[in-house]
């Protein structure tokens, strides 16, 4: 794993600790404020968001609860990097239902009907 830019505290341990529904909501976090910025015609912020929602979705990756996800995860990570570069509302709401359908609580929690 290479050393985190936007998360410098945070290790592959720490993460590791957290429940799997923990790891997507923060996330899932990072993705919800990149809506707002977006929104609030703050592109640079939202950038900033989607940057850290891929360290936290690279730390996901390297969990090993993770391993039988492992290709959707990877392809996820690919659509953060769409939307990091398009900063495509729909794309993101998309993009976030995806990410929540990957753990049972988090899908009960938050996802949008």
């Amino acid at each position: 794993m290479y050393p985190l830019k936007l998360h410098a505290s945070l290790t592959g341990e720490k993460w590791e600790a957290y429940s799997t529904t923990k790891q997507v909501l923060m996330i899932a976090n990072e993705l919800n404020r990149a809506v707002n910025c977006i929104k609030n015609n703050y592109p640079e912020d939202a950038g900033r968001c989607f940057e850290r929602a891929m360290e936290l979705t690279d730390l996901t990756v390297e969990d090993i609860r993770w391993r039988r996800s492992l290709k959707e995860l990877l392809r996820f990570r690919e659509l953060l990097s769409e939307l990091y570069i398009s900063k495509n509302i729909d794309l993101n709401r998309m993009c976030l239902s995806g990410l929540l359908s990957f753990d049972a609580g988090a899908w009960n929690m938050l996802a949008v009907r």
